[in-house]
């Protein structure tokens, strides 16, 4: 299963250089371009410096003229085939790129971009990003985190203040209406850090499907579980920035006033690690870390919620599936803090 989450990473990824790269005609040329460049000059270099071998050959008497010129041809028609071979893959590349323009699955060249910059004033710069239906944010999230059992977090078998969680990533904000500026779909992808903290002195061990809290014959000065996840989330959020009107023309603003997303998001576990630390019998300090699949579900899903003021916001998560498999008890992950949406 953890391969499975390992593929659907690989696709996780794969949005990302989809959603920062958008490659034209003409960027692309370029670079098959400089492919075969690069191609020629390498073959060439290597001939210029297997020639020089032959000569300092031929100049020590080892071979006669004869076979100095006999073996400068053999090079050059090797190096020449090299030439062809490799070229041969990028020309591939080239033909492909051209029927893609064929089809109009590409910008003809990056001077059909539009980009307008403006140095007079701050206040243009903000009309400029207020005129985007589009916007995006960097976001950074922290706060506590525990597992709930039975429907509770009391009585937890991890520490309150000690366990926490801390989430960053990248968002993108779409109004959803033309002309009305109250809904948005915020959408994006993270990377959530989730950390649990055992209480009286133990730590996780595996046992055959089941993963149990067992207590440490050593004293642990620090027992830490971690799960990372590379997640999707997705959010309708409510903005009361509200819109203003100008010399007639109309701005719509976000992340000005209070705002209210509600949604969840989908991922897969990228590592599940356990860390240790304590003294040893010889009163060395020991720091242990142990990364292994622990039978942690290799897929999440779950609900969050935020509501806040401007950028700063109280954040709330929690896990709909398990965190381990096959646990006779089902304990899932909850989440509280503050969340950061920069524009």
């Amino acid at each position: 299963m953890r391969s499975f989450t390992f593929y659907l990473t690989g696709i996780l990824l794969l949005c990302i250089n989809l959603i920062f790269a958008q490659e034209t005609f003409e960027s692309r040329a370029k670079v098959i371009a400089n492919k075969i460049s690069a191609i020629t000059k390498e073959e060439k270099d290597a001939l210029k410096v297997e020639v020089e071998t032959v000569n300092e050959e031929l100049a020590k008497g080892q071979i006669t003229q004869e076979q100095a010129d006999q073996k400068k041809i053999q090079l050059a028609e090797t190096r020449a085939k090299n030439i062809e071979t490799r070229v041969a893959t990028a020309q591939n590349e080239l033909r492909d790129l051209v029927q893609e323009k064929v089809d109009g699955k590409l910008q003809e060249s990056d001077s059909t971009r539009t980009f307008v910059i403006r140095f007079k004033s701050k206040d243009f710069k903000k009309r400029d990003y207020n005129e985007r239906r589009t916007t995006s944010q960097f976001v950074f999230a922290f706060g506590l985190n525990n597992l709930v059992t039975d429907g509770a977090v009391a009585n937890s078998d991890f520490r309150y203040w000690g366990s926490h969680f801390y989430e960053w990533g990248i968002t993108y904000n779409t109004r959803i209406f033309k002309n009305n500026n109250l809904l948005h779909a915020k959408y994006g992808l993270s990377l959530m850090y989730n950390n649990l903290r055992p209480t009286e002195n133990r730590y996780f061990v595996e046992s055959g499907n089941q993963t149990n809290l067992v207590a440490s014959p050593q004293h642990l000065d620090d027992s830490r579980f971690r799960n990372v996840y590379l997640v999707a989330p997705f959010h309708l959020e409510f903005d009361f920035s509200g819109q203003k009107t100008k010399d007639g023309k109309t701005t719509f603003q976000t992340h000005k006033s209070m705002r209210i997303g509600l949604g969840g998001y989908v991922g897969g576990n990228i590592k599940s690690k356990q860390i240790l630390c304590y003294e040893d019998d010889n009163g060395n300090d020991v720091r242990s870390r142990t990364r292994g699949d622990f039978n942690v579900n290799d897929f999440i899903y779950g609900v969050s919620a935020y509501i806040g003021y401007k950028e700063v916001s109280l954040y709330a998560k929690y896990d709909l599936n398990p965190l381990f498999r096959n646990n006779a008890i089902d304990q899932r992950n909850v989440s509280l803090g503050l969340r950061f949406d920069l524009n």
